[in-house]
């Protein structure tokens, strides 16, 4: 005897409003065959070309986030991205200096980063986790892109006992994303650009919070009205500071309770 199916109703009720809207989308556009095929083999061609992450991550994470936090208390999340990766290694120093190619191989200008973290309650919160990742000064990420050893300009550190940190690192710049696959054939035919402006990507755990994942942008970035990933927030602003032989820079940053 066949073995009775365990319904989803979560997968279901999504499933079904998913059909509702996109009835309503089909009727409003009243897409024609041609059209039709011609999506689904773009589609095909985005899935064989291991590019559905990318794609998603810069065209869909976006509205998903806006949807569940734009109204709720604490600091507004931003796109996880494609470049992040886990293993990064612990900076047990403070401040946490990332780790970098030698002074003469590492290109760019200098970078100090502070934070405070705290809860919407208003609580420090000392001992939170911090990882930290972000691009070269050829707008290139490590494990990934870059001819960088592993986890150059990656890691993870703690806060103090009051919720501080202070992170050593360089400026990143503005990058494009991949151009030379199916999500490029999408930017190219929408008439975007391929741009994202310069951010740096922050991941803060703290037990009893929800996790937030978000960025940072730098205030007087060409691209920061028309990032082709509509990833930025005017909460996660920050300016740049000019100070001495590098740059400084600083933002505080509030955990939701679970």
């Amino acid at each position: 005897m066949a073995e009775a199916v365990v319904k989803n109703e979560r997968v279901l009720e999504v499933y079904e409003s998913f059909v509702k809207h996109m009835k309503k989308f089909l009727d409003e556009q009243q897409l024609n065959h041609e059209e039709y095929t011609n999506f689904v083999e773009w589609a095909d061609r985005l899935g064989r070309s291991g590019e559905i992450p990318l794609f998603l991550d810069v065209f869909v994470e976006t509205y998903v986030l806006e949807a569940k936090y734009k109204k709720l208390p604490g600091t507004e999340p931003s796109l996880l991205g494609p470049y992040f990766t886990e293993g990064s290694p612990l900076i047990e120093d403070k401040p946490a200096v990332m780790s970098m190619r030698p002074v003469d191989k590492e290109k760019g200008e200098k970078l100090i980063f502070r934070g405070n973290v705290s809860s919407v309650n208003g609580q420090k919160l000392a001992n939170t986790k911090v990882e930290f990742w972000q691009n070269d000064a050829d707008g290139l990420y490590s494990n990934f892109d870059s001819d960088a050893p592993d986890f150059n300009l990656r890691g993870h550190f703690y806060t103090d006992e009051n919720g501080d940190f202070e992170v050593h690192s360089i400026v990143p710049i503005p990058y494009q994303i991949p151009t030379d696959g199916p999500t490029g054939e999408f930017v190219s035919a929408a008439g975007y650009h391929a741009y994202r402006p310069a951010h740096l990507h922050l991941m803060l755990e703290k037990e009893g919070h929800e996790t937030l994942i978000t960025q940072v942008f730098f205030q007087g970035d060409e691209w920061l009205e028309t990032d082709v990933a509509n990833g930025v927030r005017s909460s996660l602003l920050t300016g740049l500071k000019q100070v001495g032989d590098h740059k400084e820079a600083s933002l505080d940053f509030v955990l939701r309770t679970e």
